[in-house]
């Protein structure tokens, strides 16, 4: 039986088929009190912090719980007693008593979730990274105009009121002089997924059809369903794509104070090394922005220091984090702390800070409440941008090739010591070849006017920037 596209699901339920929505009256009298009303759609882990998050605030209701899993719908079910539960996200979004829904799906649902919510009337507070392809967060973007409403992304550290004391510091006392590069680094160790001779069964919870939405449905053959999908290019964005938007969201925020756009070029390598499992997304990896300022990398590592440990790599500034190099010294930045060193290496400052929740989910609603988007600190332009940094490191890691020949942006100082790091950790793992051709691929050039790769290399990049979907998921 074909399923029905997300309009013909709204007018067949606004005929009276399927879950009847409450009348408008009530939502008339939740918007006369003030009391806004939350659906949230995807209940896994980042999901059940959500729920807390905004169920804690006062004026705010969880009045709706979803996700492709019925098991964790029922997980979550108590902190929200009185919630509307459903498996399928349309349910919650034709309903008249939902103001505001919030995302919190894998990677691949984020969009496209959100933008039907646009298209139903609700705000949205959608996760980190906004998209999973280019293509359609632009769509999203402008989806967002269009309709009107409030839309945040989830980069909660923007929230942090220690933010602007670390712009203050950095731009108008310019206690450390003008910023030379800026290192990001994402090491975390992770382990295997698995690797099965055989498809994953799936429990009976779960709409498989549903919880691949517009991805590819394919078989899965780690052992967990979820969370790793992550590691997974079909519905994830690798670490890059996880942990290392928040910190280049940081540093947009911080150090470029949110100018410059997107990108004009980039390098990249990387590979999934050690673990033979399942997983497709690098597990070890190094981009190279060119931003038409300060250059930037972007270090990525889930592999243990050695065979048998469960410690990260040692790092030179935070693990999770950043470090701004300055012509008077430099400062290192991580979520809720940062440090500033001297040129002598004599600490001169730190920083304290909450880590951005409950006060991102707070802003959220305070700009629902007003109508007043301006007022957000996390808005869907922003996102955007901080994804689409990743993003472009992405797509370069997987168009690299062994053989590139070296260029300016590669061979700066810092980022041949950033190379030397990273060859290391697979030098610690007996990988001596892999670790000789851990190098930097040619630049691809990239025009944000046309949002294309263009000149050498650009056709195989240009091939992962655009995904419209599957059957009845898509943009329409």
């Amino acid at each position: 039986m074909k399923q029905p596209t997300r309009r013909e699901f709204l007018a067949y339920t606004a005929a009276g088929a399927g879950a009847a929505a409450l009348p408008r009256s009530v939502a008339a009298a939740n918007r006369a009190t003030n009391e806004v009303r939350v659906g949230v759609i995807g209940c896994g882990w980042r999901g059940g912090g959500l729920i807390k998050n905004f169920g804690g605030i006062d004026g705010v209701r969880v009045a709706a719980l979803c996700d492709a899993d019925r098991a964790r719908v029922d997980e979550h079910a108590p902190s929200a007693p009185h919630a509307f539960q459903t498996t399928d996200l349309r349910r919650v979004l034709d309903r008249n008593d939902i103001d505001a829904v919030v995302v919190s799906t894998c990677n691949h649902w984020h969009c496209l979730a959100a933008i039907w919510a646009l298209e139903a009337g609700k705000h949205v507070y959608v996760e980190k990274p906004l998209f999973h392809n280019l293509w359609e967060g632009r769509r999203l973007v402008e989806a967002v105009d269009r309709h009107k409403k409030i839309c945040q992304v989830g980069t909660q550290q923007r929230s942090d009121p220690m933010q602007t004391e670390i712009k203050r510091f950095l731009h108008e006392e310019s206690a450390l002089g003008a910023p030379r590069h800026v290192r990001v680094s994402r090491f975390g160790v992770r382990g295997p997924i698995g690797k099965r001779s055989e498809p994953l069964t799936l429990p009976g919870s779960v709409d498989f059809d549903l919880w691949c939405g517009p991805a590819e449905k394919q078989p899965i053959y780690r052992d967990e369903l979820h969370y790793d999908w992550h590691w997974d290019w079909n519905t994830g964005s690798g670490e890059m794509g996880n942990w290392s938007v928040h910190i280049v969201d940081d540093v947009r925020n911080n150090v470029f104070q949110d100018r410059g756009g997107l990108p004009t070029r980039v390098v990249a390598t990387g590979g999934r090394y050690v673990w033979n499992d399942a997983g497709d997304t690098p597990n070890l990896q190094l981009a190279v922005l060119e931003t038409g300022s300060i250059p930037v990398s972007i270090a990525v590592c889930n592999l243990p220091a050695k065979p048998g440990s469960k410690e990260r790599p040692d790092r030179d500034g935070p693990g999770s984090g950043y470090v701004v190099q300055c012509d008077g010294g430099r400062f290192e930045g991580r979520r809720g702390a940062g440090v500033a060193f001297d040129d002598k290496g004599k600490k001169i400052r730190e920083f304290a800070g909450s880590g951005g929740m409950p006060e991102h989910a707070e802003n959220f609603i305070a700009a629902v409440r007003s109508g007043d988007a301006s007022a957000l600190n996390a808005p869907a332009q922003v996102g955007f941008d901080s994804t689409a940094w990743c993003d472009l490191a992405n797509i370069a890691t997987r168009t690299a090739t062994e053989s590139a020949p070296g260029s300016a942006l590669a061979d700066q100082a810092f980022v041949q010591e950033e190379l030397h790091a990273m060859r290391s950790v697979l030098n610690n793992f007996g990988l001596k070849k892999e670790a000789d051709a851990f190098r930097l691929s040619a630049p691809l050039e990239f025009d944000s006017g046309s949002d294309k790769f263009v000149g050498e290399g650009a056709d195989p990049a240009n091939g992962y920037l655009k995904n419209e979907g599957r059957g009845p998921y898509r943009i329409a």
